[in-house]
């Protein structure tokens, strides 16, 4: 039995041995997060140089590396989303307010208060830290994709090209880098027109209501990021309506609130622990069957 075959098989047993109780008491939601690392991102001040996505790929070693890749503006031409080797990507959006004039959003992982992805993943290879980052443990991972259904967002990337040891891929939010040694994401670090800022959840958004507060002409009354499905540590000033972005309209309830009251629901009224052995006796015959099947075929 492979190593993916093995979690497979090892979540379903773990699901049963955690019992129905646990199951509905594990959703605690997040703490205080309010001095957690965040990003504001004002796309007011961003100019689409891309030079965020050039970071990104330096910092986080993915394949693309040439700075004079990062140059060519024809990837305007569609709307783009963040992959398994590009975490984060600059889009191109009408400003209705100006029509001779672009505005550029980014995006990459929000890094939410009380992430769905996490909520999703059965094997917790997602777990938000008390810093910030929402942080992916490949080795937990058993590769169901649950998370990608469950991010409100559309973040989560999976290696489909990898056929031996795919992953999930997103946004790390440089969780080292801000952690360990101290040092802003390197998309903020490389920005050179300021349009990200780094630092506390509390700071930025103070910093984001007092320039909504101190330039009404130049901004839309609200930080996208600060109540949408319980708060996120990226957010996002805008001169427009967020409804004209990618950017999906939310409520302020943490996703998780919903889906785990169901989750939970369906192993209380409908699938006991003692069933949930069956179905692990079952998988593993499964799995059995098919690796002699293979090694016959072999």
């Amino acid at each position: 039995m492979n190593r993916r075959n093995f979690f497979k098989v090892t979540a379903v047993a773990s699901t049963a041995l955690i019992g129905v109780d646990a199951l509905a008491s594990e959703h605690k939601g997040p703490e205080s997060l309010e001095n957690a690392f965040g990003v504001l991102v004002d796309t007011t001040y961003c100019i689409g140089c891309r030079k965020c996505e050039y970071a990104c790929n330096q910092s986080n070693k993915l394949p693309s590396q040439n700075t004079k890749a990062f140059d060519d503006k024809s990837v305007f031409n569609v709307h783009r989303r963040p992959t398994d080797v590009a975490y984060t990507m600059v889009n191109i959006y009408p400003d209705d307010n100006a029509p001779e004039k672009h505005r550029y959003i980014k995006v990459q992982c929000m890094h939410c208060n009380d992430p769905a992805c996490a909520s999703a993943c059965i094997v917790g290879a997602f777990r938000k830290t008390e810093k910030g980052p929402v942080t992916y443990d490949a080795w937990k991972c058993m590769g169901c994709r649950y998370c990608m259904v469950a991010c409100p967002f559309q973040i989560p990337a999976y290696e489909y090209k990898n056929a031996l040891t795919p992953q999930v891929r997103k946004c790390t939010f440089c969780v080292e880098r801000i952690t360990s040694e101290g040092k802003k994401p390197a998309c903020v670090e490389i920005c050179p027109n300021e349009a990200l800022t780094f630092g506390t959840r509390r700071q930025l958004l103070e910093l984001a209501h007092e320039r909504i507060k101190q330039m009404p002409e130049r901004y839309f009354d609200h930080v996208y990021g600060e109540y949408e499905v319980g708060g996120t540590s990226w957010m996002y000033l805008a001169s427009t309506d967020f409804s004209q972005t990618e950017l999906p309209k939310l409520d302020s309830r943490p996703i998780p609130e919903t889906t785990e009251s169901i989750q939970h629901g369906v192993f209380k009224s409908f699938v006991p622990p003692i069933a949930l052995y069956g179905l692990l006796a079952l998988a593993t015959h499964s799995l059995k069957k098919k690796d002699g099947d293979h090694d016959e075929r072999s």
